[in-house]
């Protein structure tokens, strides 16, 4: 199946697999031009009573098929509600070319790191902004095909992923109308500017002790945050330690405003 859209006629989405899963959620995988994605929309989403859609942000380096399961897994929670979900894999990611110069600036990180030194700003702007330039146009033409299908008509969310591609999101894209933002990767300074702007509903979940966040840099992204609905929820643990119930109050978060 293809559908290009009149706004992008240059974007091309063409499914390639398509199975039920034993909820009834319709999963489908497809690629956008050269990008690989995954949606999955509830049993209830019809031409005539379409679904909202929710944009499931990954971190970088991981790829899609590796992080399957906690994807498919926050689709079925959606899907719950209603709601339809799509992941796209990031720009470096999967079978995806490498972003120019993303290998150094990844060897530089672990240098630094391994001496226990703080990560400078412009080693922050090599790893994380080539990134957010190439996924969030990727994003938006995504956002063109999939809101063309019969099923899906929005209103839209973004959810987690990495903090500065959501900022740039819901700053840019005017069809998001509320983001949920994972707190624990690192911020470009070009971020906080952003955020300064950001005036859509905001839900930041943050994990106090994750080794590898800089708990103070989130803090200060969340107070940067223009919105004037902003929640920061923090819990206990670790990166991977994040409570089932911060999940179901993010899903909350997001019926709320999509539903």
């Amino acid at each position: 199946m293809h559908a290009t859209p009149s706004s992008t006629p240059s974007t091309t989405l063409t499914f390639t697999t398509e199975q039920p899963l034993d909820d009834g959620v319709l999963e489908r995988r497809f690629t956008l031009n050269d990008v690989p994605g995954i949606l999955w929309t509830p049993p209830s989403a019809t031409p005539s009573a379409p679904a909202p859609l929710i944009l499931l942000g990954q971190p970088g380096g991981l790829g899609m098929d590796r992080m399957y399961p906690r994807l498919v897994g926050r689709a079925r929670h959606a899907a719950s509600a209603g709601i339809a979900t799509v992941a796209l894999e990031g720009p470096g990611n999967g079978d995806r070319p490498p972003l120019p110069g993303a290998d150094q600036a990844r060897a530089d990180l672990r240098t630094t790191l391994a001496a226990g030194e703080p990560v400078p700003d412009d080693l922050v702007d090599r790893l994380v902004l080539p990134l957010v330039d190439q996924a969030a146009p990727e994003w938006q033409a995504a956002l063109d095909a999939l809101l063309a299908l019969p099923g899906i008509a929005g209103p839209v969310g973004y959810s987690g992923g990495l903090i500065a591609l959501g900022v740039r999101l819901a700053l840019v894209e005017p069809r998001i109308v509320a983001a949920g933002l994972f707190a624990g990767s690192y911020v470009p300074r070009a971020t906080f500017k952003e955020a300064r702007r950001v005036t859509i509903p905001v839900h930041v979940l943050l994990q106090w002790d994750d080794e590898g966040n800089d708990r103070q840099a989130a803090l200060d992204l969340f107070d940067a945050l223009g919105s004037t609905e902003k929640t920061l929820q923090a819990n206990l643990g670790g990166h991977t330690g994040v409570p089932a119930f911060a999940g179901d109050d993010a899903g909350r978060f997001f019926v709320r405003h999509l539903r």
